[in-house]
This record gives structure tokens, sequence and C-alpha cells, in this order.
């Protein structure tokens, strides 16, 4: 892939950021698993067997990324984060609150140094996913974005006393993780990134807020800058996404120069399906050669919105970023985590194909 089919074929038109609903069997092999009637290679079977179930569903309603739908993973971040170097999961007192509703307690803390593990359990399941799309598109990866354990109090102040040591330790690992799903022969890859959500939502006008927006780019920079030419890295920022619930809100205002106008993602995956992110003016900062993905269809109901709304809103956006380098997608995946947001599959199915519909409207020669 040339550099120039990179920014005008990825992201694809009608794209998705990556989740699915878990099926049926993948629940049913999970529940086994934890109860420990099966064992590790047959649940890897079932899941192996789901996910080319997926991706042949996935081409049927007209998607041309393919993804895992995270199918062997609990969370969008967690399963990642505890297999680094340096980091485990644990389960705390409390789940992060959504609102009125607890998440499932899981959490992640740093407990070492930090370096990429190369025998990350995700290099198995890039491979599997890149073997399983085989020649029928393009095999998409999803990863949460570096910024993910920059929240407060994360750092283990007794093995990282500074902030620099921490980020150059985080930023290294994930500059060697890129380069070994990029060594599997992963071209599409994706950062998930809720701290730039957090951002809109405690934005401030301290100090301290100011150094995280520049931590925050400078983490995503880094890793842009070091990635293979070849390879399409783009972001989803995301403000948390729980069983049809989320957890954060805010424009993009307060964060438009560090994320659009510092950094230079092939694609921006953006939640634009309700007020909550505000208005499309914050994407004039956008400068960049790749596409502004917006996420107009929401993946947290059923109902199908309207096509001329959903329309009106890209030709909006268009005022700010050429139509050309626009896309449309969810505002986020359909399953964060493995109990799904609420809807049926075949719901999913419809939302999947009404994303695909309009962008073959808006975007005809594509």
């Amino acid at each position: 892939m040339t550099t120039a089919e990179k920014t005008t074929t990825l992201p694809f038109r009608a794209d998705h950021v990556g989740s699915f609903l878990r099926t049926e069997p993948l629940k049913e092999a999970r529940l086994k698993f934890a109860a420990g009637e099966i064992d590790a290679a047959a649940l890897d079977q079932v899941e192996t067997e789901e996910i080319t179930k997926l991706i042949k569903d996935q081409k049927e309603n007209g998607l041309k990324g393919f993804t895992d739908g995270e199918f062997r993973r609990s969370w969008w971040h967690i399963d990642f984060i505890e297999n680094l170097n340096g980091f485990e999961g644990y389960v705390p007192e409390h789940g992060y609150d959504f609102g009125d509703v607890e998440v499932r307690k899981y959490a992640f803390r740093n407990v070492g140094k930090i370096s990429f593990n190369p025998n990350h359990p995700f290099l198995a399941a890039f491979k599997s996913l890149n073997e399983i799309v085989g020649d029928q598109g393009v095999a998409k990866f999803t990863i949460p974005s570096p910024n993910e354990v920059f929240y407060p109090g994360y750092r283990n102040e007794e093995i990282y006393p500074s902030v620099e040591a921490y980020q150059a330790d985080v930023q290294q690992a994930y500059i060697d993780a890129v380069q070994a799903f990029y060594d599997l022969g992963c071209r599409y890859l994706q950062l998930d990134d809720v701290h730039w959500g957090f951002l809109c939502n405690f934005a401030d006008d301290s100090e301290e807020y100011k150094a995280s927006k520049r931590v925050a780019a400078e983490n995503v920079q880094a890793i842009i800058e070091a990635k293979p030419a070849d390879l399409v890295l783009t972001t989803h920022v995301c403000r948390g996404n729980y069983k049809s619930h989320h957890s954060l809100e805010g424009p993009y205002d307060p964060i438009a120069e560090e994320l659009f106008g510092q950094t230079s993602f092939d694609g921006y995956f953006l939640e634009y399906d309700t007020d909550r992110s505000g208005g499309f003016e914050p994407l004039a900062f956008f400068k960049g050669k790749g596409r502004i993905v917006l996420g107009l269809v929401t993946s947290k109901t059923a109902e199908l919105e309207d096509k001329e709304e959903i329309k009106a809103r890209i030709k909006e956006a268009s005022k700010y970023v050429p139509l050309d380098q626009l896309a449309l997608s969810t505002q986020c995946g359909f399953a964060s985590t493995e109990e799904g947001n609420l809807l049926t599959e075949e719901e999913q199915w419809a939302k999947v194909r009404h994303v695909v519909e309009i962008a073959k409207e808006v975007w005809p020669e594509d």
C-alpha cells in the first residue's frame, strides 16, 4: 500500500470502531472456561470459530475492514495493558463509575518497570485474525492508547518518581508493540483513547490540566513518528461505553488544538451521536492528510437515525474538513466490554448496514 493509497482509502468511508456483541456460543464457552469445564485450547477453538463467522457477517453487511470483534478479550483495554511488562490486573473495591451503573470490578496497576512483552497474547490474536481475513479485505486491529495509563494515581511513584521516566517507558513499550504487530502483517491499527474524553469532561485552566493535554499529545505523536510509513494508524476518542451507558461528557473544544493540531493520525474516529460531544467547530484545527470519521450513528440503541439528518450533519462538518477527508461510523463499538450494549445481534447489523448505506449515498464514487 502506497502512502497515497493510505491517505485516500483508509479509514474506509463506511468504517467501524471494532468491537461487536459477543455471540451465544462464545459466552457459553467463556462461562465453561471460567468454571474449569473446558481448557484454554477448547476456548481458543470456539473463539476462532466465532471470529470466522463474524468476518463473514461483517463482509455480508457491507464492511471492507474486518476486526475480530475483540472476541478474545473481556475488556477493550485491560486485557492489553495487564499483559505489558510492569502492569498487572486486580480486583479493586469498586468498579468504574458510569453514573447509575457500576462496571464489573476489575482494573490494572503499575507494579514494575514498563516494557513490551514479546509474548503478548494479542500478537497471536492478530495473527489469527489476519489468517482468517486472508484476501477478503483488510484486517483491522484495536488496542488501547498509551494515554490509558496516565490517569491520576496510575503511576507507581515508588517505581517511577518522575512522570518523564514513566512516559518514556510507556512510549517505548508502545513503539515496540506497534512494530511487533507490523512484523506480523498488521497494516491497519487503531488506538482507542478515553483519556481525551476524560480531558473534555474535566477541562479547566490549571497548569496541571495543560500538562495533561501536552503529555497526551506527546504520547501518541511519539508512536506516530516511529511507526512504519505504510502502517495506517488511527485513534478512536471515546467517552465511555458500558451496557449502553457513557461516563463522560464535554465538547472537543478544550483539546482541539492538541488532538487535531499536534498529532498526525491517519484517521480520527470521533463520537458525535449526541450533543454531549458538542459541535464540529473544533475540527477547524485539523490540517492533516488523513480522515475524520464521524461517529454520527449510535451503537448504544437500536433505533435507526434519519438518513437525511445524518447527511445534513456530514454536510455541516464539511465546513471545517473537506468532504473528501470525512467518513462515517458508529460513535463507538457495540461491546467495549464482553457484556455488550443493550441491542440484539440483528439490531447491531442493521446499524452497520445503515452506516454503509448512508456512506454510499454521500460518497458514491467509493
